[in-house]
């Protein structure tokens, strides 16, 4: 691990592109263009209490067990328990899968703008069973090339990410400009209030959905011993990243909200409107279809890598014999293929919400806050766990750490990213007056014993397991609490004061390590 920390070495800027193209993506942007020129008031508040904290705990964290599986199963594990740790991962894994088809849904309204009809498509990208096909289709295509092994994937997810994004946003950032500068009529009031209207409750509900858009730079924290001096240069590259993700969500949402009226606005149509209405001002609509196969490409080639991505980290757990066998089942390359399935499964019935609902603009939304809602739950894992390891494993190596000494920083950071996926948490279950979401009874139906179901399914689970599940062939290291307590026995058992027990080598070298306190019972 040290060699090939010393081989490559990641540069402060390369890092932090490399976390904007993991977090940026533009299907969100109508939602916050409803908003105005508080929207701005909106990211920069959430990259704040949210974006910054979640790299730099995360840094800590995976600096900390950078040579132990399991990511945010170690984390909360660490601190919490295998519960709690098996909780985290579960949550990771199903909020993805929840994900597929508020952003299949994206790729199949820019596939419907492939048309020269404006009006043709507008209607073709408003239908629920079209919807609901393309959304189907693309999604078990993926998973079946999934199957066949995806060793050309890192490569699409790269172009995709440049072509369905990077340039994308920048080129209607650059249409914006030009329109304003060529005497076009802004629909956006610049001269609003930058803070939001506080005494409107409602006007908090819908922004929280912004606390996801940021969601995946705790990633980039597998890459902190790939820098030089990281304790210095990893702070720079995240708080660079997060300027530019800040930038280009802030200036890509007033180029949409400078030329659709707010009034007009659709959470599912409305990107590829904006570009469709700029290119018809600069007498360039042919290039309207161009920008629906970019956005659809950059949508594709993203589900593409994270359908077989997250199944992974659950799978290495499940090998650990905290899933029953079957879903530990892999195809003769080795790919996960029984979790694939069930995934799969779960993407099917949850795009069968379309039916139920009124409108693809009030499921995508519906989806998209119980997203929020399971992930919440993760990271407020992760950050009180990252405070509660400050004490529980004290001696602990940390290459990287916020604060060069104390516990200050880390609670004022970790303490802010709680609170801040507390307040979004809490936020998430009131529907949005903004965006008609149908029934308030199957909105809080779908949320509450979503949220609960879904919270449930691990204890069972792990309620449920035996020592068969275990594969004889999985190598995950202990818990420091599990070598503590392995440590501990034999000196419970020791003859008469004066004489000593040998400990197990590992054990004592992890508590030697950790030197920290540990709860009774951590199964």
């Amino acid at each position: 691990m040290a060699n090939v920390g010393k081989a490559v070495k990641l540069g402060v800027f390369t890092l932090a592109i490399m976390n904007v193209t993991a977090v940026v993506s533009l299907r969100g942007l109508p939602a916050e263009a409803e908003y105005g020129l508080s929207s701005a008031f909106y990211y920069l508040f959430a990259a704040i209490v949210f974006l910054i904290p979640t790299a730099l705990v995360a840094a800590e964290l995976a600096a900390m067990f950078q040579d132990k599986q399991g990511g945010v199963f170690r984390w909360v594990g660490e601190a919490y328990g295998k519960k709690f740790g098996f909780l985290a991962i579960w949550l990771q894994w199903i909020e993805s899968t929840i994900w597929y088809p508020t952003v299949l849904t994206f790729g199949a309204v820019s596939i419907a703008f492939i048309g020269m009809d404006h009006t043709a498509d507008m209607s073709l990208a408003s239908n629920k069973m079209y919807t609901l096909v393309v959304v189907l289709v693309i999604y078990w295509l993926a998973t079946f090339i999934s199957l066949k092994g995806l060793s050309w994937v890192g490569k699409v997810a790269k172009v995709g990410g440049m072509v369905g994004t990077i340039i994308p946003a920048a080129l209607l950032i650059i249409l914006a400009i030009v329109y304003l500068a060529t005497g076009g009529q802004s629909q956006m009031n610049f001269h609003g209030d930058f803070f939001p209207d506080f005494s409107n409750f409602d006007n908090l509900v819908l922004a929280a959905s912004i606390f996801l858009f940021y969601a995946g730079m705790e990633m980039g924290g597998i890459h902190v011993k790939e820098m030089d001096n990281p304790s210095k240069n990893y702070p720079k590259a995240v708080f660079i990243g997060s300027a530019i993700t800040v930038l280009i969500f802030v200036l890509g949402t007033f180029a949409l909200g400078i030329i659709i009226p707010e009034k007009d606005i659709n959470l599912t149509q409305s990107l590829l409107e904006g570009f469709d209405n700029y290119f018809q001002y600069i007498r360039m609509s042919w290039l309207s279809p161009i920008i629906a196969v970019a956005l659809a490409f950059g949508v594709l080639a993203g589900v593409l890598t994270w359908v077989a991505g997250p199944s992974k980290g659950i799978f290495a757990v499940g090998k650990a014999g905290y899933l029953p066998p079957f879903f530990q089942k892999t195809n003769k390359i080795g790919v996960q293929k029984n979790i694939l399935y069930i995934q799969g499964l779960a993407v099917t019935l949850l795009s069968l919400l379309f039916v139920v609902m009124p409108s693809v603009q009030s499921f995508y939304q519906i989806l998209s806050q119980l997203t929020v809602v399971l992930y919440l739950i993760m990271y407020m894992l992760m950050f009180s766990g990252a405070i509660y390891l400050r004490y529980n494993m004290k001696k602990a190596g940390r290459p990287f750490r916020i604060g060069s000494k104390g516990n200050g920083l880390m609670w004022f950071i970790g303490g802010l990213g709680f609170c801040g996926s507390l307040l979004a948490f809490v936020l998430s279950f009131i529907p949005p007056s903004q965006i008609s979401t149908g029934s308030n009874t199957v909105w809080f139906s779908v949320l509450i014993i979503g949220a609960l179901v879904v919270v449930a399914a691990p204890f069972i689970i792990y309620k449920s397991r035996k020592a068969s599940w275990v594969d004889p062939n999985t190598q995950f290291e202990p818990f420091h609490w599990e070598t503590e307590k392995i440590a501990a026995q034999p000196a419970a058992t020791a003859a008469p004061a004066g004489t000593t027990s040998a400990a197990p080598k590992a054990a004592t070298a992890s508590t030697t390590a950790d030197n920290g306190s540990k709860p009774a019972d951590k199964s």
